[in-house]
């Protein structure tokens, strides 16, 4: 199982680089494990496997129990967007022979990572037509790829010279998207001739251009410039995940954070049997940005499915349903910084997580004074430990890192407001929000198990 889980991992991360991407994988798997989508559902009952999705981007999945939902449920809990390039609604332009696609960068990145790396475009085109086309270029071997322009280090003193923040401004995140060829501008009148030698040579770039893109994108999409106002596009890294090291004991890929939770969460679901509690897995999107809008877990849309399948069980009521929150246990299945021994004066070493070190227990995130933090209660800390111990799972505590070095959040406060036990618990990732992001297979592993071993907690009385 365990080569499977990471081979299946490794690809669910080369195909799952959006977050649509990443909820049509997810409901792919679910369907082949037979969840039926609530919609089409009636009547619930024990045993029965359903899913509810929020516009392609967001994702519930529960396992009916026997118990009354009012008692609560064992919820994982992840994210599945990861910082990235976004492609503006007016993108296309060209400049002095290069055609560029602007863009506006997504979530918390250093933007000098991002510069001269092969890039890919993944997303989709909406038409007025009310057709939909999905795009992805700059994966298979054929593609063409795309990258963001640098300055050579001849003539880069001033830039050198500028924090890291500054040297690359979020304007300058503008992706090479084709070329034209350019000519020297024919002048109209002897005197404008007369004047080259006090002038340099005026260059211009040819209508073929940016029209050569345009007719490109026509004839291999079917889309025009003007349906880049409603699209959703974002610029990712290109390439597969690949393994990591000579003994191949880590795992390199984009989107690491929090996909790696995200995919265990699902397949720990997934392979557990419908128990006495219900179980669920709810992936979301927004997490890099504050859990916003209605796809993030801010929104009404977790609370919502849940009053749909209190329904379809036939026991809806607004007091069941708060009950089922309050009553809940909760995973925030999210990811932790991994250790970088480059940098270890950034971190508490006796209060990190290392890869190989198994699944990361947070009590508390936030930043500084645990601002943003919702700090688990050691009660259920102490029963995910006894259980763990019992079936040999390794885990850890940690935090991100130095007190005062800054923080961090996940979706545990948003969970935590309804008087559910949650606790932060997942991997360990090394360069966290870079565009390859690095995992222990050690860890992949661990998280998966002590996910399905959470999910066989038949009782919130056991930690009361």
């Amino acid at each position: 199982m365990e080569n499977n889980l990471i081979n299946s991992y490794m690809d669910f991360l080369s195909k799952g680089k959006t977050e649509r991407e990443c909820c049509r994988l997810i409901v792919e798997l679910a369907k082949s494990k037979g969840y039926k989508n609530i919609t089409e559902v009636k009547k619930l009952k024990a045993g029965d496997k359903v899913y509810a999705v929020k516009f392609g981007k967001a994702v519930a999945l529960f396992n009916i129990g026997s118990e009354d939902l009012e008692n609560g449920m064992n919820i994982l809990g992840a994210h599945i967007d990861s910082p990235r390039l976004d492609v503006k609604q007016n993108p296309l332009y060209e400049k002095q022979g290069c055609v560029y696609l602007n863009t506006h960068y997504y979530g918390g990145i250093k933007k000098y990572q991002w510069v001269t790396l092969p890039l890919a475009i993944h997303g989709v085109v909406c038409k007025k037509d009310g057709t939909a086309v999905q795009i992805v270029i700059g994966e298979k071997e054929e593609d063409p790829v795309f990258c963001i322009g640098d300055i050579l280090p001849h003539l880069a003193q001033k830039q050198m010279k500028e924090s890291a923040a500054e040297f690359i401004p979020g304007e300058s995140l503008d992706i090479i998207f084709g070329s034209g060829i350019l000519k020297k501008e024919k002048s109209e009148t002897e005197d404008e001739k007369s004047d080259e030698k006090s002038e340099e040579k005026k260059l211009k770039l040819p209508p073929e251009g940016k029209k050569k893109i345009l007719a490109l994108l026509k004839e291999q999409y079917d889309i025009t410039e003007e349906d880049f106002t409603s699209a959703e596009l974002e610029i990712v890294p290109a390439g597969k995940a690949r393994y990591l090291g000579l003994d191949k004991s880590m795992i390199l890929a984009y989107g690491q954070d929090d996909r790696s939770c995200a995919f265990t969460s699902a397949m720990a679901l997934f392979e557990s049997p419908c128990g006495k509690r219900t179980s669920c897995c709810v992936c979301v999107d927004k997490e890099e940005i504050g859990s916003v809008g209605a796809t993030g877990m801010a929104s009404h849309f977790f609370e919502n499915v849940i009053a749909e399948v209190l329904n379809s069980t036939g026991e809806y009521s607004e007091l069941k349903l708060k009950r089922c929150l309050n009553n809940s246990l909760m995973l925030s299945s999210d990811v932790n910084a991994a250790f970088d021994p480059q940098h270890g004066e950034l971190y508490d070493n006796q209060n990190a997580s290392y890869l190989g070190g198994g699944i990361v227990f947070n009590k508390y995130t936030g930043s500084r004074g645990k601002s943003g933090a919702s700090d688990a209660s050691p009660e259920f800390i102490a029963l995910l430990r006894k259980l763990l111990d019992e079936n040999k799972v390794k885990y850890q505590m940690a935090e991100l890192g130095k007190v005062d070095q800054g923080g961090g959040g996940t979706i545990a406060y948003l969970a935590a407001k309804y008087g559910m036990f949650v606790l932060d618990a997942g991997v360990a990732v090394l360069s966290m929000h870079a565009p390859w992001e690095v995992t222990s297979v050690f860890d992949i592993n661990e998280t998966y198990k002590a996910y399905k071993i959470f999910l066989t907690i038949e009782d919130k009385l056991e930690i009361l």
